[in-house]
């Protein structure tokens, strides 16, 4: 009998941690075929991931995933044979307890947010133990050995290779959004945070001799869109331009047609984890609006990224794309950044690409954790 699995998930920021833990649950069961019940305590977070979804529903399946409300008033359930507490959320007291009730041991692991600093690979599998006799192991996604991995699905990269062999794959999907884009024109996806360094990036993007086809999922960077097309409201699928620049809305769409826009684009500005690990599965050059933290830990989080993946490139390359993450991040003037950018187009483009193949020899995330649980039995 395969072991049961159990995933909680609390809603910090919109889609983030839904969106990991989501990804992670439908791999689990599609290539482990490990039962998994996912608890999350804002299902409304959940649908735009997941449009079939009822937000209303105590339980639910969906893609094959035992979907469950994490209620405020927790009703006992037996605990399952491997517990990932998803991103430091609290398990309720009631199912600490149905651990301790269980006959057979339970594998309860705290699944940390992704992080390339050095201190990672080596807290990665290490055990703690609680004064009330339970024992909690600490699991660290990851970019190099020692650490769990990137969550990477086994087809990824052959599903991707296919939709750019196909001539008819881009032009129909980005139909299906509503998009047509000049033959020319480079596609730039943005899916950010707040950014008081969004107009400067516009105005520089306009004011270049390249054509641009700026595409811009709902999201929270609309805000400061529509403040520098001064305008009130930018319509689903409508565009608006200015200059080199065509900027167009598009809905929040499902995790699969979001891949597949990032696959569609030549740029791709991403925020959080999630998009962060998909638009590297892209092998696009990507910008990355890391989730901002007290004492401006994010930074530190920042560049130790920066420090590995710019490995490779020339010094003046990496030179500008360290500096266009900068200054994007600090909300500052993106546009000698972004220009300089220009510059090594060709290079920074190729790199991903590499990146992303580098990346890939890795064990994905879900295999290193049924392969810890199997070791661990």
């Amino acid at each position: 009998m395969k072991a049961s699995w159990d995933i909680f998930c609390s809603v910090v920021d919109n889609y983030g941690d839904i969106g990991v833990t989501w990804r992670l649950a439908r791999q689990l069961v599609a290539e482990h075929q490990v039962p998994v019940r996912l608890w999350v305590d804002d299902l409304q977070a959940f649908v735009p991931l997941c449009p079939e979804a009822d937000a209303s529903a105590a339980q639910q399946w969906q893609q094959g995933v035992d979907v469950r409300l994490w209620p405020k008033d927790w009703q006992p359930v037996e605990a399952a044979d491997v517990v990932i507490e998803a991103f430091a959320c609290t398990l309720p007291d009631d199912y600490l307890q149905a651990i301790k009730a269980r006959q057979t041991p339970v594998l309860w692991l705290n699944l940390e947010y992704l992080s390339a600093e050095d201190w990672v690979s080596g807290c990665h599998g290490l055990a703690s133990l609680r004064p009330d006799g339970l024992k909690r192991t600490f699991f660290f996604p990851g970019f190099e050995a020692g650490t769990g991995g990137l969550l990477r699905e086994a087809d990824l990269l052959a599903r991707r290779r296919a939709f750019e062999q196909d001539p008819h794959a881009k032009q129909a999907f980005l139909h299906s959004l509503g998009v047509v884009a000049a033959d020319n024109a480079r596609l730039i996806s943005l899916f950010a945070y707040e950014n008081s360094g969004l107009a400067s990036w516009l105005d520089a993007m306009a004011s270049g001799t390249t054509a641009i086809h700026l595409l811009v999922p709902q999201g929270r960077i609309m805000g400061d869109l529509l403040r520098w097309l001064e305008i009130d409201a930018l319509a689903l699928g409508c565009v608006e331009q200015r200059g080199s620049l065509t900027v167009q809305a598009l809905p929040f769409v499902r995790q699969q047609d979001y891949d597949r826009l990032l696959w569609s684009c030549d740029f791709n500005a991403v925020r959080g984890e999630d998009s962060f690990v998909r638009a590297q599965w892209a092998g696009r050059p990507l910008l990355w609006h890391i989730y901002e933290q007290e004492e401006d830990a994010h930074w530190i989080k920042l560049n130790a990224f920066l420090a590995l993946y710019i490995k490779g490139l020339s010094p003046a390359a990496a030179q500008a794309f360290s500096g266009l993450w900068h200054a994007w991040n600090a909300g500052s003037d993106m546009a000698p950044r972004w220009n300089g950018v220009q510059e090594h187009w060709s290079e920074i483009t190729e790199h991903a690409e590499k990146w992303c193949l580098e990346q890939s020899l890795q064990a994905d995330l879900a295999q290193a954790l049924v392969l810890f649980y199997r070791n661990w039995i």
